[in-house]
């Protein structure tokens, strides 16, 4: 068997840009919608009381891959990420494996990504400002995709203002409190989920939310009023109607299947998505295998084309 390439958290980040992220990643979108790339639903382990690990597979462009990931909330307390994990890459014809990727950094720089192709999506079309909302390795590659996709000055708000300072100096924004963050035309909540950052009353007429840090059940950022107070988009009902954003208020009963939009039929033209400048839009990301496919399948093109040198093992 040929020597598989490992490609670490750095050079995932340095080889694949936010602008070209958010294009793989909208491509991504349009091509699952379109029945081309397959994805079967995440797999949660629970490892109570302190997290769970996540098996996501795909399979697009001659590629098929899984990811296994963590989701450890309490490691920050341990000197640990809360988010660690790899990528399998293997050749959908032959089964030979191509590459062992980073999961940490993929599924940062794909989550950022989302926010921008939705923000792209279903923003106002004068909408420049931004709120990011949670400043860790999530919120940052979140502001940074947003800034490749043209929004900007922001706020950058968080509990530990070292971090929000950091991320507002980089980028040129500013550091400031929830209320500036939630006051901005786009706004990108990436908080751990533990409790609710946001009512109903909170939202200014004409934003657009990106909801990124509830990614399983019961974590939410929003209160259900807030959430019912929406126009509501998500990234794939099943998984997002189990474990995202929206669950609490699917299971309450204040929001239906034939309330939400999945992205990918707006990215097509199937369904609207914002039909007025009042209106208050919300994308629920709870994150894709299709959009890890997407990331990796450009790092699979910068191996081979030699823009990138990697260690290798044999197995």
């Amino acid at each position: 068997m040929e020597p598989i390439p490992v490609v670490d958290h750095d050079t995932v980040l340095s080889t694949v840009s936010p602008r070209q992220a958010i294009d793989r990643v909208r491509e991504a979108f349009l091509r699952h919608s379109r029945g081309e790339w397959k994805m079967p639903a995440k797999v949660y382990l629970e490892s109570p009381p302190d997290g769970d690990f996540r098996a996501m597979p795909a399979l697009g462009d001659g590629v098929a891959l899984v990811k296994w990931v963590t989701s450890f909330p309490v490691n920050p307390s341990r000197g640990l990420p809360v988010v660690m994990g790899t990528i399998l890459a293997n050749d959908a014809t032959t089964g030979r494996p191509l590459a062992i990727v980073d999961a940490r950094a993929v599924t940062a720089l794909r989550t950022g990504a989302s926010a921008a192709v939705a923000s792209l999506a279903l923003a106002r079309s004068d909408a420049r400002t931004v709120g990011i909302i949670g400043c860790g390795l999530h919120g940052a590659w979140a502001a940074r995709c947003l800034a490749a996709a043209g929004f900007g000055p922001g706020i950058c708000s968080d509990l530990d203002a070292d971090a929000a300072g950091a991320l507002a100096e980089e980028l040129g924004w500013s550091s400031g409190s929830l209320r500036e963050a939630l006051a901005a035309d786009v706004i990108a909540t990436v908080t751990p989920g533990s409790a609710p950052i946001a009512d109903a009353d909170d939202l200014k007429p004409g934003s657009h939310l990106n909801a990124l840090g509830a990614d399983g059940p019961g974590k939410s950022e929003l209160t259900i009023p807030a959430v019912a107070r929406c126009k509501l988009f998500c990234d794939e009902w099943t998984q997002a109607s189990h474990g995202g954003e929206l669950h609490a208020a699917i299971e309450s009963g204040a929001v239906g299947r034939s309330d939400v939009t999945e992205i990918g039929h707006v990215l097509l033209g199937e369904k609207p998505g914002r039909a007025t400048d009042d209106e208050i839009t919300l994308f629920d990301s709870t994150g894709l295998a299709i959009q890890d496919l997407a990331i990796v399948t450009a790092l699979l093109d910068a191996l081979r084309e030699g823009r990138v040198k990697v260690p290798t093992v044999s197995l």
